[in-house]
């Protein structure tokens, strides 16, 4: 007698990073399609998105964490509690990279677990003239020397939000059948035909 095994339909998503690198601004642009140009200061906020596919209700949890160093049980806790990572930084501020690399060692720490889904962003790269880290270089090392997944985004010109959500979502080992309706929930969504930036070709999950 096989034993079917019940499918995951319920996932938690934490975003790190330092302050002002547009965790906030990514989230808000794949829930709600806005940005807001304003920086807000943020604590921790946990949203939550509910999806029905097939008759099945699958739910999002995503976390928004502070930017600041003052909450480090917060985001040890946030940590222990999440599925998959997103560690974002800033295109135009190096060390907001810098963040994401003691981040990622705290992740990797607190869970235990070298394999545990990471997906490291670049954002603003709508910043042209500002850009001060090589796409190239951070692709190099998150590819072959941590073995996560890398994207470059941009949440004011919605660049890459949904393909980062959709990897996240991938790594975390959702339903293969989510993907389809995260696409065709922001289908309507203009295209932006700025030239795409680099993209992890290897374990990318891109929209078709």
């Amino acid at each position: 007698m096989s034993i079917k095994v019940k499918e995951k339909t319920e996932v938690r998503l934490v975003f790190l990073g330092a302050a002002g690198v547009g965790k906030t601004a990514i989230i808000q642009r794949f829930l709600k399609d806005t940005f807001e140009p304003k920086h807000r200061r943020t604590v921790e906020e946990l949203h939550r998105k509910e999806f029905e596919v097939g008759g099945v209700k699958v739910t999002i949890n995503i976390m928004d964490t502070s930017g600041s160093y003052s909450f480090p049980a917060m985001r040890r806790l946030s940590i222990q509690n999440s599925d998959a990572f997103a560690l974002v930084y800033a295109v135009d501020d190096p060390e907001s990279l810098e963040a994401v690399k003691s981040l990622r060692d705290e992740i990797l720490e607190v869970k235990e677990d070298k394999f545990t889904p990471i997906v490291v962003i670049g954002n603003k790269i709508d910043r042209h003239n500002e850009r001060q880290v090589s796409s190239k270089d951070v692709l190099t090392q998150v590819e072959l020397d941590w073995n996560n997944s890398f994207l470059e985004s941009s949440a004011k010109d919605n660049v890459n939000v949904l393909e980062a959500f959709k990897e996240l979502l991938q790594q975390a080992n959702l339903p293969s059948w989510l993907s389809p309706a995260l696409c065709r929930r922001r289908e309507t969504v203009p295209k932006v035909t700025n030239k795409r930036p680099i993209v992890n070709k290897t374990n990318s999950c891109l929209v078709s």
